[in-house]
């Protein structure tokens, strides 16, 4: 049998764009939810959200006027305290059944269940299926509470309630009207806010046909409201009209022009109007001088316009703007549009003309003004810090410019790598002199992106510019690499910068908390060693990084923050008389270098399972701590390649074996890889020995070369030998000398197996 389809509609004032959409997915999924748990939607109903400015909806299919009965077994307790010793109910036993809605006539249909040694009592019932208006009542109630709302208010309802103009309700905006229909029929007693269920709702604030809109029925809704309400209720239907509008109006304009690609920025104007009707409005021209990026954010952010972009990918004159109103002639709404926008350009104009007055190297300054964590002191500060990572980096990347670059003598690569390091301390200086600029100050999204136009204009070397420009880099997933490795130098020390000082002072990401965005910055940091293959290795730049934080007084406040973390995670486990020891000057504990250092491979690891690799294959690299990032995929590619041999799993077995056997045995210090031929006795031990002295050459010189996979090929050789070993050979022998003789033959079979990867993480 076929139901009616439902429909529910909360006609409030204007929602927060920013959280329409998830409002409204928000409150048809929740109320779809408890209907398919009360049993009133049919497995096989489909949900409709709908979400406009003004309202809150949900059409759901094949809903029943009634959910079925239910038959409910309750389990009550052992029979031993149910009943006494005649048979008769105990009065624990009466006192549940009274819960239960039953009386002690219940007791004789009572089940006895067998449950371990003791039997227990079971009440079977059949519960009355909930109607559709009690079960809506219930999935309203559940769908109001559980709304994401960005911001609660609370108002007085003026009717509806015991004491009007005195009962006040809490909801994200005040709810005007409920509409509730089964098919056509009303749900009358359905309430919610204040509100009594009808059927009629309210379209276009100016252009509705018809006011009130009457809905006659649940799957006439949509069709109503466009028709006679002016209104697209969907938000897909409503976002997908505005991009067709803008591709068209874009045509119109021709030169190729299209309207900027923003999701954000779509998604908010979609949830500011009901029916969109976009319009091309202009500038002036002479605002063109200003660097686009900051044309196309105040007017993204300040007036929710589309910017047109040429072809090229320069700015045009022209942009669109989507508008709630349909007039007959829009040349009034054109005008007044432009004439909003002008001043914002004409500020944007004059800020970028002030800033030029000023270089960038008379702003670095001011940065000791300006705080930039009261535990790290100032930007000033910090970029001090920049400073000298950067150049640690620089130094170590730019030794060989003269080797890499045949063209040049040794005196022009002398010149070349003086040019370069100065081109990055320069970048590094000036990376955050942007921040006390009138347009950063106005548009903190700019950040960076200005400092390169003012250091352009400031006739700096374009590298330079380029720098302070991309430092910032990579600002998401996803998102490009500095252009250069003068870029690349000053945005790692950035981002080491950011790392050490947070990890010093105990400023850790939990759970989906990172305030200051350190998996963000770890990952711009692997993604730079990795994409660019840099010849840098992981922990000597973090050593690097710790080193430029050698100034007393912020060591002394990343100690004070340590010492409060480690007495308050004392004092948690109960610790009593708690002291904390002594300042002394250093530069950081072991144990924050290492909490850094696992971070970071943790976020590879991460990285490198979201790019395809198996949680194994991940796992065998990153347990040998690999110090050249750049190497990694490579060390996967042969690890993958090394799993796919059919000698592989009994050859990882065999590792994880001499693993186990070598840690019990550098218990007592470590295991000498040195092997005496003379003390070899059985066959199988020296046949392993002779092959190993057979293939680890050979192997060993194809992993200098940096092919990982012919390496671990080669070795692949050693299963017969490594199987007939442990058949064999008892490698604990009784005798001290052939016991140590054995353990460095497996020694050095374990150095030579696991130089690319930890092969025992493949075994099963």
């Amino acid at each position: 049998m076929t139901h009616p389809n439902l429909l529910v509609e909360l006609f409030v004032e204007e929602l927060p764009p920013k959280a329409l959409q998830k409002l409204g997915d928000a409150f048809a999924g929740v109320l779809f939810e408890q209907l398919q748990a009360q049993g009133l939607a049919a497995p096989g109903s489909r949900l409709t959200a709908f979400a406009s400015p003004r309202r809150l909806a949900a059409h759901i299919t094949e809903v029943a006027p009634q959910a079925a009965d239910k038959a409910v077994s309750q389990k009550l307790m052992p029979v031993a305290v149910g009943l006494d010793a005649t048979g008769n109910a105990t009065p624990a036993l009466l006192k549940k059944l009274a819960a239960l809605g039953a009386d002690a006539s219940a007791v004789a249909a009572l089940r006895r269940v067998p449950d371990g040694k003791a039997e227990v009592l079971f009440h079977d019932s059949t519960v009355r299926g909930a109607t559709l208006s009690e079960g809506l009542q219930k999935a309203l109630q559940e769908s109001i509470a559980k709304l994401p709302i960005p911001k609660v208010m609370r108002y007085q309802l003026a009717s509806g309630c015991e004491q009007p103009g005195w009962t006040s309700v809490s909801f994200v905006r005040p709810a005007h009207g409920l509409v509730a229909l089964h098919g056509t029929e009303v749900l009358l007693s359905v309430k919610a806010l204040g509100l009594t269920a009808g059927n009629t709702t309210h379209g276009h604030r100016f252009e509705a046909a018809v006011d009130p809109v009457v809905v006659t029925s649940a799957d006439s809704y949509a069709q109503q409201l466009a028709e006679q309400g002016a209104v697209i209720a969907s938000f897909a239907e409503r976002r997908a009209e505005i991009v067709r509008q803008l591709q068209a109006a874009a045509a119109r304009v021709g030169g190729g022009v299209r309207p900027i690609e923003d999701d954000a920025l779509l998604d908010e104007v979609t949830a500011l109007v009901e029916r969109p009707n976009v319009l091309v409005c202009e500038f002036e021209k002479e605002f063109l001088g200003v660097p686009q990026e900051c044309l196309i954010l105040t007017m993204k952010a300040n007036q929710k316009y589309f910017p047109l972009l040429q072809a090229d990918g320069r700015l045009s004159h022209q942009f669109l703007v989507v508008s709630n109103i349909t007039p007959a002639d829009a040349s009034a709404v054109v005008q007044g549009n432009e004439r909003v926008v002008r001043p914002r350009l004409a500020d944007a104009k004059f800020f970028f003309d002030q800033d030029r007055k000023k270089t960038l190297l008379s702003r670095v300054e001011s940065l000791s003004k300006v705080v930039y964590h009261n535990k790290l002191g100032t930007q000033g500060e910090r970029v001090e810090r920049v400073r000298a990572i950067a150049k640690a980096i620089a130094e170590q990347l730019f030794a060989g410019i003269g080797e890499h670059n045949p063209e040049l003598d040794s005196h022009d690569g002398e010149i070349a790598r003086d040019y370069l390091l100065s081109c990055v301390d320069t970048a590094a200086l000036l990376s955050k002199a942007d921040l006390v600029t009138d347009m950063v100050g106005e548009f903190p999204e700019l950040q960076g992106i200005m400092g390169g136009y003012y250091a352009a204009n400031d006739g700096l070397a374009h590298e330079v510019a380029h720098a302070i420009e991309d430092h910032y880099k990579p600002r998401f997933a996803g998102d490009e690499l500095p252009r250069e490795n003068v870029g690349v130098i000053v945005a790692m020390a950035d981002k080491l910068e950011t790392l050490v000082g947070m990890f010093g002072i105990g400023n850790l990401p939990t759970g989906d908390r990172d305030p200051f965005a350190l998996r963000r910055h770890a990952l711009g940091v692997i993604r730079m060693l990795i994409e660019r293959d840099l010849p840098l290795d992981l922990e000597l730049l973090l050593s690097r990084a710790f080193d430029a934080f050698n100034d007393e007084g912020i060591q002394r406040a990343i100690w004070d923050a340590q010492q409060a973390q480690e007495l308050e995670a004392k004092k948690q486990a109960g610790g009593m008389f708690l002291h904390a020891s002594s300042f002394s000057p250093r530069e950081f504990d072991t144990s924050t270098a290492a909490k850094l250092a696992d971070f970071m491979y943790d976020r590879l690891a991460g990285s490198l399972r979201e790019q395809g690799y198996s949680a194994q294959e991940v796992d065998a690299v990153i347990a040998l701590r690999p110090q050249r990032l750049s190497l990694v995929q490579k060390q996967l590619a042969a690890v993958r390649a090394f799993a796919a041999l059919p000698e592989s799993p009994a050859l990882a077995a065999a590792n994880k074996r001499v693993g186990n056997i070598l840690k019990k045995a550098e218990v007592a210090g470590p295991v000498d890889p040195h092997v005496n031929p003379g003390l070899l006795q059985e066959e199988a031990e020296k046949n392993l020995y002779a092959a190993l002295q057979r293939f680890v050459p050979e192997a060993d010189a194809q992993f200098d070369a940096g092919d990982y996979t012919a390496s671990l090929q080669t070795l692949a050789v050693l299963r017969a030998p490594v199987d007939a070993f442990f058949d064999d050979v008892m490698v604990n022998a009784e005798q001290l000398d052939l016991r140590l003789n054995r353990q460095g033959l497996l020694k050095r079979l374990h150095v030579a197996m696991n130089r690319v990867a930890d092969l025992s993480r493949l075994a099963a």
